[in-house]
């Protein structure tokens, strides 16, 4: 099944005075090692942004809000109302340690569980017992849910998920491919990039 591979970079940054996806592990860029992964995996990878200037050296075709609401709702709902495939997957560009193996084995799950009967929405893992719909898979279903939403001035990700059909990926599957759980962490404050640099 077609997927775009969709980086979210429309952060605000309120809590750390950089660019997130401009900050450097082991001598690369997130958004640079993200966008590779990305490219790796999926024919179609876009970035989500309403700052494209800061991206076009990307090479990868950006998506602005088409919604007023600020945050990764209004990104993956202006990304899925404006790419052909039916479904994207989604990553933070905060992200420094995305796993191939981790998003093949979701990209498998969403493909699997939409091919009888019972359709899937998404397909988000569980770490740490919390849901992280920042590295997910989302269809277009979502649209009219999200859309209802946003009008309603409701942003939270985490409590859209509640309203759609959801294939939750568990902890014990996420530990045998990431055992450290390194593909949730994600930079949003000083103390965090201290922390993924001292990894």
């Amino acid at each position: 099944m077609a997927m775009t591979g969709t980086i979210l970079a429309g952060g605000e940054n309120r809590r750390i005075p950089l660019l997130k996806g401009y900050i450097e592990i082991n001598g690369k860029r997130i958004i640079d090692r993200n966008i590779g992964v990305m490219k790796s995996l999926f024919e179609k990878v876009v970035i989500s942004t309403n700052t494209p200037e800061l991206y076009f050296y990307c090479g990868a075709p950006m998506i602005g809000d088409i919604a007023p609401q600020k945050g990764p709702l209004t990104g993956i709902f202006s990304v899925l109302t404006n790419v052909e495939d039916n479904a994207i997957f989604v990553a933070a560009c905060d992200m420094p340690f995305l796993n191939e193996r981790l998003i093949k084995y979701m990209v498998d799950k969403y493909n699997n569980s939409n091919s009888g009967a019972n359709k899937q929405d998404a397909v988000i893992p569980v770490y740490e017992g919390n849901p992280q719909p920042l590295l997910g898979i989302y269809s277009k279903n979502i649209l009219s849910v999200v859309e209802e939403r946003l009008n309603k001035g409701l942003r939270k990700l985490k409590d859209m998920l509640t309203e759609i059909s959801v294939l939750y990926i568990k902890e014990e599957e996420i530990k045998q491919i990431d055992p450290e759980g390194r593909s949730f962490l994600n930079i949003n404050t000083i103390e965090d990039y201290e922390r993924v640099i001292s990894h």
